[in-house]
């Protein structure tokens, strides 16, 4: 039989019982026909005609579902099961074929499977319920792929409130369905709308997914591809978030500068935004050295500032299009000062900053590598140098604010700064690189217990005491 006369058949058995008092064979046939759906020379074979029935039918189903108020339980986990094989026979039809998307789209079977979904919204959480919104969101999704007149009407009549309400769910495949939905309707105009105020809140659940359900892939290839290369809508999460979704939007974002180095997409306008974050909020980290956190909102602000500095180290390193952060008014200034504050702290008393060399490797080993400020005094270090890389001005002002020094005293190993040795190296290396004024403070400095010339052997120079006073000789030999 061809396809054609076998689709049409199938679809005017649908036909035969429009009229009739829902049965369990109505569904059977339902289930024939979307399996028919499935097969492309079925879904070739379609035409008005074929899939015209399922207008009446849904729309009855609606009424009734409308109506019933859950009266009869039975009844209405039928209605319920005809209705999840009607959206399933609508999402196989549109399965690579443009032709029947704009025939279901013409018919009115969007809108209609739009309003029984927002009616399921209400409904209470069954089984049943449950089934029937994922078969209506992946229809909506398939309807919406690559067809932009439907992702039109899509977007208009489910954002916000209707979108959130579906990522709101508490059903994981309905909110990885209604996630694929939105995937599919974005584009740059429509990102840029979600930094609206009355759109916010339907980006900012995307952000809490991301954090408490990070197995739905569809919400973290959103904040990635679409979210964080907005720069306006970066700016508006960011201030409207909770820490711990900070935190989350910057542990995406540092892997995205992470994966692509040489173009991650993310616009100067962020790096600016976060650099401007970090000194607004940096003294809070401060707070951990009482080892006893008043709250766990000042824990997760210290966090956050961690999780902003670990950002700004990644994009002023090799990434040219971020390096305008070493003209970024007073960051220099701040981080330096930080650095001072927290190496006072740590050294006054034995606290969460004090330099520790336990690399024990008995039952407690490590422990201290669970501190939330494990490595934070290594990447103020760490930034310092990346600001004063080939940059004069900036070599002059760490100097003027006393930071060769710091950095100096910070050259011996520490367990709770993996690398910290390594990272003053390198900011002392881009510190004195030709600049002679920074080169003849260290030469002068007073020979200090704390200071380890082994940093300066490793950048090929030497530190001999002379009179009280240190020389500064280059250890490599002219050829």
């Amino acid at each position: 039989m061809a396809a054609s006369s076998s689709i049409a058949e199938m679809s005017a058995s649908i036909s035969g019982f429009l009229d009739e008092k829902h049965r369990p064979e109505h569904l059977q046939v339902l289930k024939t026909f979307t399996a028919a759906l499935r097969e492309k020379e079925h879904r070739d074979a379609v035409d008005e005609a074929v899939l015209s029935p399922l207008l009446p039918l849904l729309t009855r189903l609606s009424d009734e579902l409308h109506s019933a108020g859950g009266q009869d339980v039975s009844s209405e986990t039928l209605e319920l099961q005809l209705t999840a094989e009607c959206f399933r026979a609508q999402r196989n039809a549109c399965v690579q074929s443009t032709g029947n998307q704009k025939l279901l789209r013409d018919l009115g079977l969007i809108d209609v499977s739009l309003k029984l979904l927002n009616y399921l919204l209400t409904k209470e959480d069954q089984a049943a319920v449950h089934e029937t919104l994922r078969c209506g969101v992946q229809f909506i999704g398939n309807v919406a792929v690559g067809n932009q007149m439907c992702k039109e009407d899509v977007w208009r009549s489910i954002v916000p409130d209707h979108l959130l309400q579906l990522l709101c769910v508490d059903d994981e495949k309905t909110v990885t369905y209604a996630s694929m939905v939105l995937h599919t309707c974005l584009d740059d105009a429509k990102v840029e709308t979600l930094a609206l105020p009355q759109n916010i809140s339907l980006a900012l659940k995307v952000m809490e997914l991301c954090r408490t359900q990070p197995d739905i892939d569809w919400t973290v290839i959103i904040a990635t591809q679409h979210f964080l290369k907005c720069a306006v809508l970066v700016e508006s999460m960011y201030t409207r978030m909770q820490h711990q979704d900070r935190v989350t939007l910057l542990e995406l974002l540092l892997a995205q500068l992470r994966e692509d180095e040489s173009e991650c997409g993310i616009p100067p306008a962020v790096a600016s935004f976060l650099a401007s974050s970090f000194q607004s909020g940096c003294g809070a980290v401060l707070t951990l050295a009482t080892g006893s956190v008043s709250s766990n909102e000042v824990l997760q602000e210290a966090l956050t500032v961690i999780s902003l500095l670990d950002v700004l180290c990644e994009m002023s390193s090799d990434h040219g299009e971020f390096m305008f952060l070493q003209d970024h008014a007073d960051l220099l200034a701040n981080t330096t000062d930080l650095l001072a504050q927290v190496h006072a702290i740590g050294k006054s008393s034995k606290n969460i900053f004090s330099a520790s060399q336990n690399f024990s490797l008995g039952a407690d080993a490590g422990s201290s590598h669970h501190s939330p400020v494990v490595s934070f005094k290594a990447h103020l270090i760490r930034l310092i140098g990346n600001l004063c890389h080939n940059n004069a001005r900036n070599q002059n002002k760490v100097r003027e604010l006393d930071g060769i020094p710091l950095i100096l005293d910070n050259c011996n190993i520490d367990s709770n700064n993996p690398f910290i040795n390594q990272w003053a190296i390198f900011a002392v290396r881009n510190l004195l690189e030709n600049n002679a004024e920074n080169q003849s403070v260290v030469a002068s400095m007073q020979r200090r217990g704390a200071l380890d010339y082994a940093a300066l052997r490793e950048l090929g120079l030497e530190a001999e005491q002379r009179g009280g006073a240190l020389l500064l000789k280059s250890l490599r030999k002219d050829p």
